[in-house]
Protein backbone atom coordinates (compact mmCIF):
# COMPACT_ATOMS: atom_id res chain seq x y z
CA UNK A 1 0.00 0.00 0.00
CA UNK A 2 3.11 2.11 0.88
CA UNK A 3 4.11 1.49 -2.35
CA UNK A 4 1.12 2.02 -4.21
CA UNK A 5 0.45 5.77 -2.51
CA UNK A 6 4.23 6.33 -3.33
CA UNK A 7 3.66 5.52 -7.27
CA UNK A 8 0.79 7.45 -7.00
CA UNK A 9 2.54 10.94 -5.39
CA UNK A 10 5.45 9.94 -7.94
CA UNK A 11 3.03 9.66 -11.06
CA UNK A 12 1.42 13.18 -9.48
CA UNK A 13 4.18 15.14 -9.33
CA UNK A 14 5.30 14.29 -12.88
CA UNK A 15 1.86 15.14 -14.44
CA UNK A 16 2.60 18.57 -12.17
CA UNK A 17 5.80 18.98 -13.89
CA UNK A 18 4.80 18.45 -17.24
CA UNK A 19 1.57 21.08 -16.43
CA UNK A 20 3.70 23.58 -15.12
CA UNK A 21 6.51 22.88 -18.55
CA UNK A 22 3.03 23.47 -21.00
CA UNK A 23 2.28 26.98 -18.93
CA UNK A 24 5.50 28.13 -18.42
CA UNK A 25 5.67 31.69 -20.53
CA UNK A 26 8.81 34.52 -19.70
CA UNK A 27 8.08 38.16 -17.81
CA UNK A 28 10.61 40.68 -19.48
CA UNK A 29 11.76 44.05 -18.04
CA UNK A 30 11.39 46.85 -20.18
CA UNK A 31 13.55 49.53 -19.10
CA UNK A 32 14.90 53.06 -20.40
CA UNK A 33 17.76 55.01 -19.44
CA UNK A 34 17.18 58.63 -20.06
CA UNK A 35 19.96 61.04 -20.47
CA UNK A 36 20.91 64.67 -20.40
CA UNK A 37 24.47 64.33 -21.57
CA UNK A 38 26.60 62.28 -24.09
CA UNK A 39 28.66 61.73 -21.22
CA UNK A 40 25.84 59.66 -19.43
CA UNK A 41 24.97 57.88 -22.13
CA UNK A 42 28.53 56.48 -22.86
CA UNK A 43 28.86 55.38 -19.17
CA UNK A 44 25.94 53.57 -19.07
CA UNK A 45 26.68 52.11 -22.51
CA UNK A 46 29.72 50.76 -21.12
CA UNK A 47 28.17 49.76 -18.52
CA UNK A 48 25.46 47.69 -19.89
CA UNK A 49 27.89 46.17 -22.33
CA UNK A 50 31.33 45.47 -20.50
CA UNK A 51 29.45 44.60 -16.66
CA UNK A 52 25.49 44.37 -16.76
CA UNK A 53 25.46 41.82 -19.77
CA UNK A 54 27.87 39.46 -19.48
CA UNK A 55 26.78 39.30 -15.91
CA UNK A 56 23.45 38.24 -16.69
CA UNK A 57 24.22 35.81 -18.61
CA UNK A 58 26.13 34.32 -16.19
CA UNK A 59 22.82 33.49 -14.37
CA UNK A 60 21.32 31.99 -17.27
CA UNK A 61 19.54 35.04 -19.22
CA UNK A 62 19.81 35.18 -23.09
CA UNK A 63 18.40 37.08 -25.39
CA UNK A 64 18.69 40.75 -24.00
CA UNK A 65 17.61 43.40 -26.34
CA UNK A 66 19.43 47.08 -26.45
CA UNK A 67 18.37 49.58 -28.24
CA UNK A 68 18.12 53.33 -29.25
CA UNK A 69 15.29 55.22 -30.59
CA UNK A 70 15.14 56.61 -33.72
CA UNK A 71 15.22 60.25 -32.81
CA UNK A 72 12.20 62.76 -34.76
CA UNK A 73 12.11 66.48 -34.57
CA UNK A 74 9.70 66.53 -31.65
CA UNK A 75 11.38 63.93 -29.64
CA UNK A 76 15.07 64.60 -29.47
CA UNK A 77 16.20 63.16 -25.72
CA UNK A 78 19.08 60.26 -25.94
CA UNK A 79 17.70 56.92 -24.67
CA UNK A 80 19.09 53.51 -24.61
CA UNK A 81 16.01 51.08 -23.68
CA UNK A 82 16.63 47.25 -22.13
CA UNK A 83 14.74 44.42 -22.91
CA UNK A 84 15.81 41.40 -20.17
CA UNK A 85 14.15 38.35 -20.21
CA UNK A 86 13.35 36.00 -17.33
CA UNK A 87 12.56 32.60 -17.12
CA UNK A 88 10.02 33.34 -13.52
CA UNK A 89 9.27 36.20 -11.69
CA UNK A 90 11.38 35.05 -9.23
CA UNK A 91 14.38 35.81 -11.59
CA UNK A 92 13.67 39.08 -11.93
CA UNK A 93 12.64 39.82 -8.22
CA UNK A 94 16.40 38.75 -7.05
CA UNK A 95 18.56 39.95 -10.17
CA UNK A 96 19.77 42.70 -8.44
CA UNK A 97 20.73 40.24 -5.18
CA UNK A 98 22.89 38.20 -7.69
CA UNK A 99 24.06 40.70 -9.23
CA UNK A 100 25.38 42.23 -5.86
CA UNK A 101 27.19 39.11 -5.22
CA UNK A 102 29.18 38.97 -8.73
CA UNK A 103 32.37 40.28 -8.15
CA UNK A 104 33.36 40.61 -11.43
CA UNK A 105 29.91 42.69 -12.43
CA UNK A 106 30.90 44.74 -9.46
CA UNK A 107 34.67 45.34 -10.78
CA UNK A 108 33.78 45.67 -14.48
CA UNK A 109 31.09 48.17 -13.73
CA UNK A 110 32.67 49.93 -11.12
CA UNK A 111 32.14 53.55 -12.44
CA UNK A 112 28.64 53.48 -13.39
CA UNK A 113 27.68 51.57 -9.79
CA UNK A 114 29.88 53.78 -7.67
CA UNK A 115 28.92 57.07 -9.16
CA UNK A 116 28.39 60.42 -7.32
CA UNK A 117 25.23 61.95 -6.68
CA UNK A 118 26.21 65.07 -8.21
CA UNK A 119 27.76 63.28 -11.72
CA UNK A 120 24.94 60.30 -12.00
CA UNK A 121 25.52 58.17 -15.18
CA UNK A 122 22.03 58.98 -16.16
CA UNK A 123 18.82 61.04 -15.65
CA UNK A 124 16.10 58.67 -15.09
CA UNK A 125 15.68 55.48 -15.31
CA UNK A 126 11.61 53.86 -16.15
CA UNK A 127 10.89 50.29 -15.97
CA UNK A 128 7.63 48.35 -17.21
CA UNK A 129 7.39 44.51 -16.28
CA UNK A 130 5.52 42.55 -18.46
CA UNK A 131 3.87 38.54 -19.21
CA UNK A 132 4.19 37.17 -22.15
CA UNK A 133 0.87 36.20 -23.86
CA UNK A 134 0.34 32.21 -23.78
CA UNK A 135 0.45 32.27 -27.82
CA UNK A 136 4.04 33.06 -27.73
CA UNK A 137 5.26 32.31 -23.61
CA UNK A 138 8.86 32.95 -24.92
CA UNK A 139 10.78 35.43 -26.62
CA UNK A 140 12.36 35.02 -30.29
CA UNK A 141 15.23 36.57 -31.73
CA UNK A 142 14.80 37.39 -34.86
CA UNK A 143 16.91 36.01 -37.94
CA UNK A 144 17.50 39.85 -39.84
CA UNK A 145 19.80 40.24 -42.63
CA UNK A 146 21.64 43.70 -43.60
CA UNK A 147 23.05 46.26 -42.23
CA UNK A 148 22.07 46.68 -38.11
CA UNK A 149 22.26 50.38 -38.08
CA UNK A 150 18.77 50.16 -40.87
CA UNK A 151 17.00 47.52 -38.96
CA UNK A 152 13.66 48.95 -37.63
CA UNK A 153 12.21 47.49 -34.64
CA UNK A 154 9.27 48.65 -33.50
CA UNK A 155 7.96 48.67 -30.56
CA UNK A 156 3.98 48.97 -29.88
CA UNK A 157 2.01 50.15 -26.43
CA UNK A 158 -1.84 49.46 -26.54
CA UNK A 159 -3.98 50.99 -24.12
CA UNK A 160 -7.59 50.51 -23.04
CA UNK A 161 -10.50 52.09 -21.23
CA UNK A 162 -10.63 49.36 -19.06
CA UNK A 163 -9.58 46.15 -17.82
CA UNK A 164 -12.36 44.38 -19.65
CA UNK A 165 -11.54 45.74 -22.99
CA UNK A 166 -8.02 45.25 -22.39
CA UNK A 167 -8.80 41.80 -21.80
CA UNK A 168 -10.59 41.35 -25.10
CA UNK A 169 -7.71 43.16 -27.00
CA UNK A 170 -5.80 40.22 -25.52
CA UNK A 171 -7.65 37.28 -26.28
CA UNK A 172 -7.57 38.93 -30.08
CA UNK A 173 -4.25 38.67 -30.27
CA UNK A 174 -4.32 35.12 -28.83
CA UNK A 175 -7.78 33.38 -29.45
CA UNK A 176 -8.56 35.91 -32.17
CA UNK A 177 -5.58 35.11 -34.10
CA UNK A 178 -3.75 37.87 -34.89
CA UNK A 179 0.11 36.62 -33.56
CA UNK A 180 -1.09 34.01 -35.61
CA UNK A 181 -1.31 35.87 -38.93
CA UNK A 182 1.81 38.35 -37.90
CA UNK A 183 3.36 35.04 -38.19
CA UNK A 184 2.10 34.00 -41.10
CA UNK A 185 3.00 37.54 -42.78
CA UNK A 186 6.59 37.16 -41.31
CA UNK A 187 6.60 40.14 -39.25
CA UNK A 188 9.34 38.81 -37.15
CA UNK A 189 7.75 39.07 -33.74
CA UNK A 190 10.01 39.09 -30.54
CA UNK A 191 7.33 39.31 -28.07
CA UNK A 192 3.95 40.04 -27.08
CA UNK A 193 3.00 41.11 -23.31
CA UNK A 194 0.63 42.32 -20.70
CA UNK A 195 1.71 45.42 -18.83
CA UNK A 196 1.59 44.49 -15.17
CA UNK A 197 3.22 46.86 -13.70
CA UNK A 198 4.03 50.33 -15.56
CA UNK A 199 3.12 54.21 -15.73
CA UNK A 200 0.56 53.21 -18.11
CA UNK A 201 -2.35 50.64 -17.64
CA UNK A 202 -4.33 48.82 -18.59
CA UNK A 203 -2.46 47.54 -21.92
CA UNK A 204 -0.55 45.61 -23.80
CA UNK A 205 2.85 45.76 -25.61
CA UNK A 206 4.35 43.60 -28.38
CA UNK A 207 7.93 44.43 -30.46
CA UNK A 208 8.02 43.13 -34.54
CA UNK A 209 11.04 43.70 -36.97
CA UNK A 210 12.18 44.59 -40.34
CA UNK A 211 14.87 44.50 -41.97
CA UNK A 212 14.57 48.19 -43.30
CA UNK A 213 12.28 50.78 -43.44
CA UNK A 214 11.11 49.52 -46.77
CA UNK A 215 10.41 45.89 -45.04
CA UNK A 216 8.12 47.50 -42.29
CA UNK A 217 5.70 49.31 -44.83
CA UNK A 218 5.55 45.95 -47.16
CA UNK A 219 4.63 44.12 -44.38
CA UNK A 220 2.00 46.38 -43.10
CA UNK A 221 0.62 46.92 -46.25
CA UNK A 222 -0.25 43.00 -46.37
CA UNK A 223 -1.28 43.03 -43.07
CA UNK A 224 -3.88 45.67 -43.69
CA UNK A 225 -5.24 43.99 -46.79
CA UNK A 226 -5.46 40.88 -45.82
CA UNK A 227 -8.50 38.96 -45.41
CA UNK A 228 -8.03 37.72 -41.76
CA UNK A 229 -7.59 41.31 -40.52
CA UNK A 230 -10.64 42.19 -42.30
CA UNK A 231 -12.69 39.74 -40.75
CA UNK A 232 -11.29 39.84 -37.27
CA UNK A 233 -11.10 44.06 -36.42
CA UNK A 234 -14.92 43.03 -37.39
CA UNK A 235 -15.83 41.13 -34.43
CA UNK A 236 -18.27 42.83 -32.31
CA UNK A 237 -16.46 41.64 -29.03
CA UNK A 238 -13.01 43.28 -30.23
CA UNK A 239 -14.44 46.49 -31.91
CA UNK A 240 -12.97 49.33 -29.09
CA UNK A 241 -10.52 47.91 -27.64
CA UNK A 242 -7.67 50.29 -28.16
CA UNK A 243 -7.96 53.94 -26.45
CA UNK A 244 -4.38 55.34 -27.23
CA UNK A 245 -1.32 53.66 -29.50
CA UNK A 246 1.95 54.76 -28.77
CA UNK A 247 4.84 53.54 -31.35
CA UNK A 248 8.48 53.48 -30.95
CA UNK A 249 10.81 52.74 -33.72
CA UNK A 250 14.07 51.61 -32.35
CA UNK A 251 17.69 50.18 -33.94
CA UNK A 252 19.62 48.12 -32.03
CA UNK A 253 22.71 48.82 -30.22
CA UNK A 254 26.54 47.10 -31.46
CA UNK A 255 26.14 44.69 -28.21
CA UNK A 256 22.36 43.76 -28.54
CA UNK A 257 21.54 40.42 -28.89
CA UNK A 258 20.06 40.86 -31.64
Amino acid sequence: MKSFKFLLLFAGIIVLISSTNANAKEFYQLKTYTFKSAKQEVLTDNYLRDAFLPAIKRLGIKNVGVFKPRLSETDTLKRTILLIPFASFSQFQTLQEELAKDQKHLTAGKDYLDANFDNPPYLRTESVLLEAFKDMPFIKAPALEGDRANRVYELRSYESATEAYHNSKVDMFNAGGEIKLFERLKFNAVFYARVISGPKMPNLMYMISFADEASRKAHWDSFSNSPEWKELKAIPKYLNTVSHIDVSFLYPTDYSDY
